[in-house]
């Protein structure tokens, strides 16, 4: 509680000499503040999470699985539902308990964070929906961090990635017909990507699949996800895991990620992938390392395009 003062004898004057007229104040135009740096963002654990709410797979009925996945998709269920059985409920305690140093992405300057460049959020034309992008996608495409050698090809023609080129990240060819079957049923508009290699061999690529309404969006990424493993194969890896180290409390509001981890044993490379479901756009994004893909460039990187994209 403030403490009582004795007014000055010129304060009591003027007291007493009644109020004076309030002086008008002129409103200050504040210009829009671009989004912090990847490396300010996380250092400052400025991500904001939506407290309570889990990220969960939109409903939709699943396709009869494929024979090949049968026996290993439900080994894999059986052991994840015990071990989220045994580590979900103190899962939220230890983060919750844990320094700010200790939360992957939210760490110190040495713990592998990429330098990526100060980016904004492109103007949305008035009287956008918060569940369409009436920006231009391109606009909404992570840029590449410093030091990385950029894969021009996925710019394709005048920003949009073909349709093949998207769908050549996948291995079997049976998957690669039955997705392009997913996007051609649900009208799929266009692709933006954009693809890197950083100085540590770490390959990159962002691609941004926009189709006409959100609920169109969230039903294909119903179709290309699962709690266990994404529906298919990525090139390079033929068994998935989901990545429940990913810290749930780097996740942006309204936007459903879903991250995935390469299982052992390795093939030629390590590889990490993650959907982010926002709205009119199913962001795809893959990282590959020859050893290791490591988890908080991963992590930055998600965060980073779902801050784009929210």
């Amino acid at each position: 509680m403030a403490s009582l003062e004795k007014p000055a004898p010129g304060d009591l004057a003027s007291a007493q000499a009644g109020p004076e007229a309030p002086t008008a104040v002129e409103p200050v135009p504040v210009a829009p503040e671009p989004l912090p740096t990847a490396a300010a963002l996380l250092a400052a654990g400025d991500v904001q999470t939506a407290p309570g709410v889990d990220v969960v797979a939109p409903e939709s009925t699943p396709a009869p699985p494929k024979d090949r996945r049968v026996l290993r998709a439900v080994a894999r269920w059986v052991a994840t539902v015990g071990v989220f059985a045994l580590a979900g409920a103190g899962a939220a305690y230890g983060v919750v308990g844990m320094e700010r140093t200790d939360v992957p992405g939210l760490a110190t300057e040495s713990d592998g964070r990429w330098a990526y460049p100060e980016i904004s959020r492109a103007p949305v034309p008035e009287g956008g929906s918060t569940d369409s992008h009436l920006a231009d996608v391109r606009r909404l495409v992570l840029p590449a961090p410093a030091g990385a050698t950029e894969d021009k090809p996925l710019r394709g023609a005048d920003g949009w990635l073909a349709t093949k080129d998207f769908l050549a990240i996948y291995s079997e060819a049976d998957d690669r017909e039955e997705a392009a079957q997913v996007l051609t049923d649900n009208g799929l508009r266009h692709i933006a990507a954009r693809g890197w290699t950083t100085e540590d061999g770490t390959r990159t690529g962002i691609y941004l699949l926009q189709f006409d309404t959100a609920p169109t969006a969230t039903g294909v990424c119903s179709e290309f996800t699962d709690f266990v493993s994404p529906k298919y194969d990525t090139r390079g890896a033929d068994l998935w895991d989901f990545d429940d180290k990913y810290p749930s409390e780097a996740d942006i509001p309204g936007i459903d990620r879903h991250a995935y981890e390469e299982a052992k044993p390795y093939g030629a490379e390590h590889l990490r992938q993650a959907y982010l479901c926002a709205g009119d756009v199913v962001a795809v994004i893959t990282q590959a390392h020859p050893d290791l893909v490591a988890a908080v460039p991963f992590q930055q990187t998600v965060v980073l395009q779902s801050q784009l994209l929210s």
